[in-house]
């Protein structure tokens, strides 16, 4: 989750959608909305990956955190 949501942020960064320190203030939001599973599966670490990466592209394409 934490990288899933950094890659998302630094890329919006570098495309001019996020400032730079709207990368650890998103990347910090996207770690509180989630729900860390004990002893996840391959399944569910592929399945927090990808809401890690929708839920911050989400809330870069609303305007959370621009700056």
């Amino acid at each position: 989750v934490l990288n899933s949501a950094n890659e998302v942020a630094v890329a919006a960064f570098l495309a001019g959608r996020l400032s730079f320190p709207g990368i650890a203030e998103l990347v910090e939001r996207v770690l509180d909305a989630h729900e860390v599973q004990p002893d996840p599966d391959l399944e569910q670490v592929l399945a927090a990956d990808a809401w890690a990466r929708e839920r911050s592209r989400l809330w870069v394409a609303e305007g959370v955190k621009r700056g």
